[in-house]
């Protein structure tokens, strides 16, 4: 068979001195990190709809990208072949894992019917190249947005039909996720939102959003598939107000609807930016809460105010992702998807290389900064110390249930004013955090 890369040779970890940009300078797949293989604690993922179906469109301009295994048409088979060309970069660039839309890797067909005929033929080639190559899928989803049948939302549309359709194409996505051996399925919003209250009922957008979510977890359990559901947040774009908005909607939103045993959140970074949080703020609420599945891993451009899906090379970034993802464990059965697309003016075929061998170095970097920051207790030292007046005393009276406001105001009556603050440091903690970069 012939080569799609034919210039690309497996990349190899060469460490830190290399020069070689086609090989990795901190991602050594077998170095053990707080017990884990990196190959298993960060568990990459390449995404199927930037990496091999973005052609550089943007509002303002045609699609730049040089991809000459790309026949000009949306066929099956050039889908088939596009299976290929996607399995030898997976392949190359080592990546354990990989994520699809059920329309990224197959043509959506006159009729449902069509549609999931094009999908099971796709699903039957991806399936041979998992078992040629070890590939594994992290998560499969629906695109649930970019047909116009979609324009008022999938399960939250006022229109009962598309609600329907929308149920029985995630009905399909689950069946071939499962049927590919998918660790997780996610859901996103997509057009799950509104643009305008006057025309709206929230209430029952919401009450049909659960439905819809239920409704796919009854269909997973008759079928056997114990994958993770995923939640992912996303504030706005393309609506003007989403109802998975952020970590925090989306478990208030998991919880009223009794979704608390059912769903985890797959959260991404340039999501994050856009609902006026940093990264490291989605990952700790997702995690003190139990509910942290699975990352998005890219970044946004903060002079640029919409989704730019740029891959992440920011060491700080990484560093503190990695904080939050090592305090947990690591992210198993989810992973660190590269839900991200090279620049249109990064047009030809080994910049896609470029950019994920810059992600996973990046994510390894800060893997291992994190982990030493962790070994050394810098940070948990002067957080213990911080809160030690909770650890005895009326502090722990309070945490442990015993302490009242009657108790309170006689403690506070005998002492007279509370015990001074204690400096909170942050550019002393800021300043040993660079230390370790």
């Amino acid at each position: 068979m012939a080569e799609f890369f034919p210039d690309v040779p497996k990349i190899e970890y060469e460490g830190p001195d290399s020069k070689n940009p086609l090989a990795f300078k901190h991602y050594n797949p077998d170095e053990v990190v707080e017990g884990q293989s990196l190959r298993d604690l960060l568990r990459f993922s390449v995404c199927y709809w930037h990496t091999f179906r973005g052609n550089g469109t943007d509002p303002f301009g045609a699609g730049t990208m040089v991809r000459p295994w790309e026949d000009g048409t949306d066929s099956v088979e050039n889908a088939l072949n596009r299976v290929d060309v996607a399995f030898e970069f997976i392949s190359k660039l080592g990546a354990p894992f990989y994520c699809f839309h059920d329309r990224d890797v197959a043509p959506e067909g006159a009729s449902l019917k069509e549609s999931n005929d094009n999908l099971d033929k796709i699903a039957a080639k991806l399936k041979e190249k998992q078992d040629e190559t070890g590939i594994k899928l992290l998560w499969g989803t629906a695109n649930l947005f970019s047909n116009p049948r979609f324009m008022h939302g999938a399960a939250t549309s006022c229109n009962a039909d598309v609600f329907a359709y929308a149920a029985a194409q995630v009905k399909k996505a689950i069946e071939v996720t499962h049927e590919l051996g998918g660790e997780n399925y996610v859901f996103w919003g997509g057009r799950e939102g509104y643009h305008n209250l006057y025309n709206t009922d929230m209430k029952r957008e919401l009450d049909h959003l659960a439905r819809f979510m239920h409704l796919a977890h009854d269909h997973a359990k008759k079928i056997g598939f114990g994958g993770q559901f995923l939640f992912e947040p996303k504030p706005k774009e393309p609506t003007k107000h989403q109802y998975d908005f952020d970590a925090a909607a989306c478990l208030n939103f998991i919880r009223s609807y009794g979704l608390e045993d059912v769903v985890k959140l797959n959260i991404e970074t340039n999501h994050a930016t856009l609902a006026g949080h940093t990264m490291m703020h989605e990952l700790e609420y997702a995690r003190i809460q139990g509910y942290l599945g699975s990352i998005d891993a890219n970044t946004g451009d903060l002079l640029l105010g919409w989704d730019t899906d740029q891959f992440p090379t920011d060491i700080y970034l990484t560093t503190r992702c990695m904080l939050v993802i090592l305090r947990q464990g690591g992210l198993a059965p989810g992973g660190v998807n590269f839900d991200a697309k090279v620049r249109r003016e990064s047009f030809e075929p080994i910049d896609l290389f470029h950019a994920h061998i810059g992600g996973m170095d990046a994510f390894a970097r800060g893997a291992k900064i994190a982990a030493a920051i962790r070994k050394d207790g810098v940070l948990d030292d002067f957080v213990k110390q911080r809160y030690g007046s909770w650890d005895e005393g009326i502090g722990k009276q309070i945490e442990d249930g015993t302490a009242t406001f009657d108790s309170l105001e006689a403690y506070m009556l005998e002492k007279g004013e509370a015990a001074p603050n204690a400096s909170g440091r942050q550019e002393m903690l800021e300043n040993i955090i660079n230390q370790y970069i």
